[in-house]
């Protein structure tokens, strides 16, 4: 059996340029896909956020209504994350992603059906359901192909999909609003659940026969590229706490990972439900140009987390890499909160926001990532995603209802940023670097 005492006989050099082939290898392999995959979990997910701009009015639902249904995703998403995440543990990703991807299309698809607001609260609540444990299994799936030192820049090319969602979102959706109104007798937003839901369909088989559960089943590399991965997986692990499904769900850390992103999500989900009906509130009421200006904002947000995501695995520094991005990101939504009907600056505000609060994401998920282990990372990485996306059911909640209760978001948007500022001042507080610093 070849192992890495050969590789080891070699030069200093050679040993590390074989580990980087090694990992660019696995890294071309996976990663592609499960951006794709990323890309189109986040488009069906906000899409309603584009489909609000003329669904409102066509089935005469409130702002509060939409809020409600927007965020109601998530209850159904919290009650469903750990279970699906455990089952993607037992069966391997492969399989359960692609059932995933499966469901939630067909029940995306399915939104556009709807009529009145509990068939809309039961479609977003089953769409929640279905896509549960979706991302803190990529994330889990992702700790079994890179340690900690290679995952930071993964973990961050991943949920570069977030914002590349946004951007297609506002194109894509923008142009299915205006040109496929009335094909067909439906109107543009039914169009736009359906023509969305298509990828994540196709999506879906293409995981089936794509993915590799372990590193030992990796035919496409060789014995000695298995051995290297597999014993520096082994040596990553050896650093984190090994836990059980009952310690993943009861540590103490883990809950203070649950609450620091409950406090972010609040910002992420203001963005994503939110951000059409800012700038159509800003005097921008074209369809088209509302996805073209939304765009902006998120490529803002790409090249941040490309910057963050490269610092953050050459320095092993984690922390601040997640604080910074937060701490932007509050300005941004002060400005669009107090600057509302003055279009330039109110894009501005959504730049800044964007930018700073997708940023965070992933640099928060190199946090837990980096002391969670064994089974209870699955149970723990499920826990903080579901109860920390909670706040997307509070968020946009909160937020239309504030909106029809003052006819403005200002108070709802500075209660965001409050919410923001906060989250960083806890991971600054209470997170300390020798924890997460890998």
């Amino acid at each position: 059996m070849t192992t890495l005492n050969t590789a080891q006989q070699h030069t200093g050099v050679q040993v590390p340029a074989l580990a980087d082939s090694t990992f660019k290898k696995v890294m071309w392999r996976f990663m592609p896909l499960l951006f794709l995959c990323y890309v189109v979990s986040y488009l069906d997910r906000i899409n309603v956020g584009f489909a609000k701009l003329t669904m409102l009015n066509d089935l005469s639902f409130s702002n509060a209504v939409y809020g409600l249904g927007a965020g109601v995703f998530f209850i159904g998403y919290f009650f469903a994350e750990v279970p699906s995440n455990m089952i993607l543990h037992r069966v391997g990703a492969r399989r359960w992603i692609a059932r995933i991807m499966i469901t939630w299309s067909l029940i995306s698809a399915a939104t556009a059906l709807v009529q009145t607001p509990m068939q809309f609260y039961i479609a977003r609540f089953f769409l929640g359901i279905a896509e549960a444990g979706f991302f803190p299994g990529i994330v889990l799936y992702l700790t079994l192909w890179f340690p900690a030192h290679r995952r930071g820049k993964m973990v961050a090319f991943l949920m570069a999909g977030n914002p590349v969602s946004g951007i297609l979102s506002g194109l894509v959706s923008g142009y299915i609003l205006h040109t496929m109104n009335d094909v067909h007798g439906l109107t543009g937003w039914q169009w736009l659940f359906i023509i969305e839901a298509a990828p994540a369909l196709i999506l879906g088989f293409v995981v089936m026969f794509f993915l590799t559960d372990k590193v030992a089943d990796a035919k496409w590399l060789s014995e000695e590229e298995r051995t290297l991965v597999a014993e520096e997986i082994s040596n990553d692990n050896s650093t984190k706490t090994h836990s059980s499904v009952r310690q993943g769900l009861l540590g103490g850390r883990v809950w203070l990972m649950c609450g620091i992103l409950f406090l972010l999500v609040m910002g992420t989900s203001t963005i994503g439900f939110w951000q059409p009906s800012i700038i159509s509130n800003s005097g921008i009421t074209d369809p088209r140009m509302i996805g073209i200006i939304s765009a902006v904002p998120y490529l803002a947000a790409l090249l941040g987390m490309y910057l963050a995501g490269k610092s953050s695995d050459r320095h092993r520094e984690r922390r601040w890499h997640a604080v910074i991005p937060l701490l932007v990101a509050v300005p941004g939504f002060l400005i669009c909160a107090f600057f509302p009907l003055t279009p330039w600056l109110a894009i501005t505000g959504l730049v800044i926001a964007t930018a700073g609060i997708i940023t965070s994401l992933p640099m928060f998920w190199a946090l837990p990532t980096s002391f969670l282990g064994g089974a209870g990372a699955a149970a723990g990485i499920a826990l903080i995603n579901s109860t920390g996306n909670l706040a997307s059911f509070a968020g946009p909640a909160l937020l239309g209802a504030l909106r029809d209760l003052t006819q403005s978001m200002t108070t709802g948007l500075v209660i965001v940023a409050g919410c923001v500022f906060l989250s960083a001042m806890i991971i600054l507080v209470f997170v300390p670097a020798k924890m997460v610093n890998r």
